[in-house]
């Protein structure tokens, strides 16, 4: 006999998981189209080489891949931009430019599993292709918060930084060795400041003064300052080379962009510790976190990366665009109570008394349906109390009972399985009025 298991990393969703999982994604989705970004799919399984030149080493190491039985080297997808890359390449002469698009899918990485974070998880992409207009960067970060917003979700800070602010900081103290630098970097939330020390003598063979240096500016951060107080702060650093004028001057036009469209100041701070891990950015980059669940880490991130298509097309086409970690932020909102603890998606149970009833019950089912209320039919003709203690488990609202009266009367009668009171023989349409107010003092 075989033991039932789970690989490690990987998760089953039992009913109640799935159903706050789908409605989270509708309402990020419905925030998307909003936008106007239209949805499109790619494959779970790409050629290796399609995937890995955009990715780290480290994601490199992380990468499922393998030979399939045609001997072909190919690989799970670790993200959905780069397949993005991909799919532009192929269709962008009959997408139409610029290209707005939203793709939600499960991707893979190999890393270490702990709390929020698996092996398998889904992301929520949203991209905007074939424009260098920092206008489109700023509508990445307001669809970031609106998303947020649409969760219920108040608390949280935009950490947003250039990667030509990091190339200038290098540049700056004679580092050559950048990517490998920023990939360091970026890790600074995980293994803390010593760490990041450590490891950039060890694997940069970087001297402590230009550490020490470099450490400094990449912790740069607003904080508390006002736009203005922080610009006027780090303004002396465009004087020392072209990368960090380029990077914060477009950082100066995208708060103005921002505060245009008047999003709330304290949603979004600047950060120079912001590298973000993947090759391909090369613009402005943000990560996303709750500020009373740092611990979980970024919950949406993303930026601008101007030579999408390089690896596939001669055409080289800019991007910038966000992804929503939709299973970390699960964990946070089911932290914070804020999610749905229904293991179903029907408002009513219908039960009856007698198998006699049952005809009746599926037509008070189907006017329910068509009315909008999602219902459903107890199978078996049982005493009231096994009902009564189904839809508890699985979280009616309403308990509909068809006995012999109301099925003579074609009545029903109502429990309101919140409050505990019933109402005896209503009419459909009274029935359908306290279901559709669903009125806690039935």
């Amino acid at each position: 006999m075989i033991t039932p298991k789970v690989l490690s990393g990987f998760k089953d969703r039992l009913p109640k998981d799935a159903i706050q999982k789908a409605q989270l994604l509708s309402k990020v989705s419905v925030v998307f189209q909003s936008f106007g970004f239209v949805p499109i799919e790619t494959p779970h399984l790409e050629y290796a080489e399609t995937l890995l030149p955009d990715a780290s080493s480290d994601i490199q190491k992380e990468i499922y891949r393998f030979k399939d039985h045609g001997g072909r080297d190919v690989a799970l997808r670790f993200d959905l931009t780069v397949p993005l890359a991909r799919f532009v390449s192929l269709y962008h002469q009959t997408l139409g430019m610029p290209f707005k698009r939203y793709a939600i899918g499960n991707v893979f990485r190999g890393e270490r599993a702990q709390k929020g974070r698996y092996r398998e998880f889904t992301q929520c992409d949203f991209d905007f292709i074939g424009s260098e207009s920092l206008v489109c960067d700023a509508e990445i970060i307001q669809v970031v918060i609106a998303s947020l917003k649409a969760l219920d979700l108040e608390d949280f800070c935009v950490s947003i930084n250039h990667r030509k602010i990091l190339n200038g900081i290098c540049e700056y103290f004679g580092i050559s060795q950048v990517t490998g630098v920023l990939r360091i970097v970026d890790k600074l939330e995980k293994i803390g400041l010593n760490g990041v020390e450590e490891e950039l003598k060890k694997e940069c063979d970087l001297n402590p003064n230009t550490i020490k240096g470099l450490l400094e500016m990449v912790q740069i951060k607003q904080d508390d300052l006002s736009h203005a107080e922080f610009f006027e702060k780090i303004a002396y650093l465009k004087d020392c080379n072209e990368n960090l004028k380029k990077g914060i001057q477009d950082l100066e036009k995208l708060y103005q962009l921002l505060g245009d469209l008047q999003i709330s100041q304290n949603l979004y701070k600047i950060d120079f510790s912001i590298a973000r891990g993947l090759g391909y950015y090369t613009g402005i980059v943000y990560e996303t976190t709750l500020n009373d669940m740092k611990s979980l880490g970024s919950v949406c991130s993303g930026g601008r990366y101007d030579h999408l298509t390089k690896n596939f097309s001669k055409e080289d086409l800019q991007g910038v665009g966000a992804s929503i970690g939709i299973d970390r932020l699960i964990v946070a909102l089911s932290g914070m109570q804020l999610l749905d603890e229904r293991s179903t998606q029907a408002k009513v149970l219908i039960a009856c008394m007698n198998e006699e009833y049952f005809s009746y019950a599926n037509r008070l089912a189907e006017s329910l349906r068509q009315s909008g209320i999602f219902s459903e039919v107890y199978p078996e003709a049982q005493k009231i109390k096994k009902p009564f203690s189904y839809a508890n488990h699985k979280g009616h609202e309403f308990v509909a009972i068809i006995g012999e009266e109301e099925f003579k009367s074609e009545t029903l009668s109502l429990k309101n399985m919140h409050s505990g009171m019933q109402l005896n023989c209503l009419s459909f349409l009274k029935a359908l009025e306290i279901i559709g107010e669903n009125d806690e003092d039935l």
